[in-house]
């Protein structure tokens, strides 16, 4: 019921959000195991920010003030390098036949000693069609890497040491023909190439005729604009996540699904699995490797690269 995200920065923090729509499908057994303050009202809130102490340990709950608006389906928590400001991504929700759209947003917090105030939400156009999902940042520009889920784009935010911009600064597509919405096609998770010269975006698609890429940017050394120069195969379904090692050579990819295809008149299942590929100089991908990860039909939901520097 809880998310939870570790910020490794100085101050670290424990966040815990709570996601409300789910109250009203739990029955009433099932919400009474809810945490405090969870009052099913239709939008996320922020339960707790817990300190971490300097020996590692988790330490008290820092309070906030009442009435913390952490928008709709919190997706990410990411601390300025400056550790004066927290962006909460939030990814809203799609319309269905019996509900309306939640709208996205990145909401930005003053940041000070674990508390939060001064929210501002960035939400262009009024977090209609604004499916926020993940964010990266430059390591030595002020320039913020921002997926939008649904509409399949790469959006780039100037930022300053106490929040971002309004308005993006540039926009673009993560596919190759340029498209944007489309049935089953999603963008995932983007990271940064720690030398700052490329980044990377995951395109997830429908089993039939969607595409599972990786789409790789070269980024402008002056304005920060990215520009596609590559998507290639992930090697599976469902890139929802991905990482660069420290020294930005190779990429590993977690596809999470795995999907029974036809080939040759059989069908065959292609498991979840870990992807490795190699980085060039150029930045582009060459694809290495395929781990193949026993979770039978159950989903791979993320994976990560932890190295000493």
């Amino acid at each position: 019921m809880k998310r939870r995200t570790f910020l490794a920065t100085s101050g670290s923090l424990i966040v815990s959000f709570t996601m409300a729509k789910l109250a009203g499908d739990l029955g009433a057994a099932s919400a009474a195991q809810l945490p405090p303050g969870f009052n099913g009202t239709g939008s996320n809130q922020l339960d707790a920010w817990i300190a971490i102490n300097a020996d590692g340990s988790v330490g008290a709950e820092v309070p906030q003030r009442d009435a913390l608006d952490a928008g709709v389906y919190a997706h990410q928590v990411r601390v300025l390098p400056s550790n004066r400001a927290v962006v909460v991504v939030t990814r809203g929700n799609e319309p269905t036949a019996s509900s309306r759209e939640d709208p996205g947003a990145l909401k930005v917090f003053r940041y000070d000693a674990g508390k939060l105030s001064d929210e501002i939400s960035i939400a262009p156009p009024d977090g209609l069609g604004f499916r926020a999902r993940h964010l990266d940042f430059h390591p030595t520009r002020p320039w913020v890497f921002l997926t939008i889920e649904a509409q399949n784009r790469l959006q780039v935010y100037r930022r300053s040491d106490v929040g971002l911009e309004p308005t993006p600064a540039f926009s673009a597509s993560t596919l190759s023909d340029g498209g944007g919405v489309r049935p089953g096609q999603t963008a995932s998770t983007v990271h940064v190439h720690p030398g700052g010269q490329f980044v990377y975006v995951g395109n997830r698609g429908a089993p039939t005729g969607g595409r599972n890429e990786i789409a790789v940017f070269k980024i402008n050394g002056t304005t920060g604009e990215p520009s596609l120069i590559q998507n290639v195969d992930t090697q599976g379904f469902t890139p929802r996540t991905f990482a660069l090692d420290p020294s930005g050579r190779v990429l590993v990819v977690g596809n999470q699904n795995s999907v029974s295809v036809s080939e040759g008149g059989s069908t065959k299942l292609v498991p979840a699995n870990l992807a490795v590929f190699r980085v060039g100089s150029s930045g582009t991908l060459t694809f290495v490797q395929r781990y193949d990860v026993a979770v039978a039909r159950k989903p791979l939901w993320w994976m990560g690269i932890v190295a000493p520097r």
